[in-house]
């Protein structure tokens, strides 16, 4: 009994991973997502690489700085080593980018916001929510260690097929070279980052609508300061310093709006995540209005988005059932 419900949580990652990176935000609609092709390398992309950026931050006793990284670091693998989109001129969805801020064969613009994205929307807020559904299997291992070892092989093996079948363009070496250089030591790094640590403090608390505002404000600067100033045509260097800043900005406010001594409570876990999602629930009715003038079909998009507020409704309603009735939310705390 308890080997079959060591695999649920790590399943319903492995199927909502893809579904918040690729089909909420849009960038594989409902069309695109559910043809049996590409949602099989979608769910081995992106379901895979969370369930091990999870079981690895499990494995070294710590906490989500290490999965923000490690996340960072799927960015990297997916866009800059698998995909190429890093580097590729062309690629289908640059539009402006891929001439504003690329230099040395880098799409510098792009490659900032896309790490900043999957390290938040592709690893960290799935597994953020898997944990919220299943509060008691917060604290052990979702799969096996032989488990483990297979699905980073499939994850390998799909990155082989994506790299050679499905993006034809070859980047030069030294930029390649460099990405897989800056994949290990994201993955160093993460390994090294301590446990986030809080202590009381004087200053006024946060409710969990300030963590809702963070997450819902955090996702509009990125789009904004990726999309609306190079078409503004803000000096690059100025973009990619706020592009740069924002992930560190974002912690910082993150590390002081946490209300609790012992850790991160769950109803405001659930309200950052629910606001970083919200951008996308909100954008969707526009993406099917613009089905038009897309060159992919965007049908389906306002179902979607309905969808996945019912689930962030039904989390909520988990969150609230495991919570404490009486779990304060004005515990005034400052992490360290």
């Amino acid at each position: 009994m308890l080997r079959r419900k060591l695999w649920t949580p790590a399943v319903v990652l492995f199927f909502l991973a893809p579904a918040v990176g690729e089909l909420m935000s849009g960038s594989a609609p409902p069309a695109e997502f559910f043809n049996p092709f590409t949602f099989t390398f979608l769910a081995i992309l992106y379901g895979g690489g969370a369930i091990l950026a999870r079981e690895l931050t499990h494995r070294w006793g710590k906490g989500w700085p290490t999965l923000l990284m490690l996340g960072a670091a799927y960015g990297v693998i997916e866009e800059g080593l698998m995909v190429k989109s890093f580097f590729d001129p062309n690629w289908i969805d640059l539009d402006v980018l891929g001439v504003y801020g690329r230099a040395l064969g880098v799409n510098w613009v792009w490659t900032a916001e896309l790490t900043i994205y999957h390290a938040v929307f592709s690893i960290t807020i799935p597994v953020m929510l898997v944990g919220l559904i299943f509060p008691d299997w917060r604290d052990r291992p979702w799969v096996s260690p032989k488990a483990f070892r297979r699905l980073a092989a499939l994850f390998v093996l799909n990155g082989v097929f994506i790299f050679l079948a499905l993006t034809p363009y070859r980047p030069p070496v030294a930029p390649y070279a460099t990405a897989v250089l800056v994949t290990i030591w994201l993955i160093r790094r993460a390994k090294r980052l301590p446990y986030p640590r809080y202590e009381l403090t004087e200053r006024p608390s946060a409710r969990s609508w300030r963590f809702f505002a963070l997450g819902f404000l955090g996702t509009v600067g990125l789009f904004f300061f990726s999309w609306a100033l190079p078409n503004l045509n803000v000096p690059v260097i100025f973009t990619l310093a706020l592009l740069i800043a924002l992930p560190f900005w974002m912690r910082w406010r993150l590390l002081r709006l946490i209300g609790r001594g012992e850790g991160w409570p769950f109803r405001q876990q659930w309200a950052a995540a629910a606001g970083a999602l919200s951008f996308f629930i909100l954008l969707a009715p526009i993406m099917e209005a613009d089905n038009a003038n897309r060159p992919d079909d965007t049908s389906g998009m306002i179902l979607i988005a309905i969808l996945f507020s019912l689930l962030l409704l039904w989390i909520r309603r988990r969150v609230n059932r495991a919570a404490p009735p009486s779990e304060p939310e004005h515990l005034v705390v400052e992490a360290v």
